[in-house]
């Protein structure tokens, strides 16, 4: 039960850092939004890449960077969720035995 709460400190810790860097990128550009939880794609295609990286390579590389941001962040909630399930199995099985 230590570890799985230790486990749990040192990923809330990331995961504000995380949200930390979302917000940093969201103040550097207006047209980013100001979502923490959503991609910033319009019209995203698997396997292509954005074309408009010849119109604006500077906002078209920092979009590219928010949303690298936001999918580590969502895979840190992911493992968080895991790790939380079984912290909470442990208490379980250690108060109804």
């Amino acid at each position: 039960m230590f570890f799985g709460t230790f486990t749990l400190i040192i990923l809330y810790l990331i995961l504000r850092y995380i949200l930390a860097w979302i917000t940093y990128f969201n103040n550097l550009d207006t047209r980013l939004g100001n979502y923490t939880w959503r991609w910033s794609y319009d019209y995203h295609v698997v396997g292509e890449r954005d074309i408009s990286d010849l119109d604006e390579k500077a906002f078209v590389r920092l979009r590219r960077k928010k949303n690298k941001i936001i999918t580590l962040m969502y895979s840190v909630v992911m493992i968080m969720f895991i790790v939380s399930m079984s912290l909470l199995s442990k208490f379980l099985i250690f108060f109804t035995s």
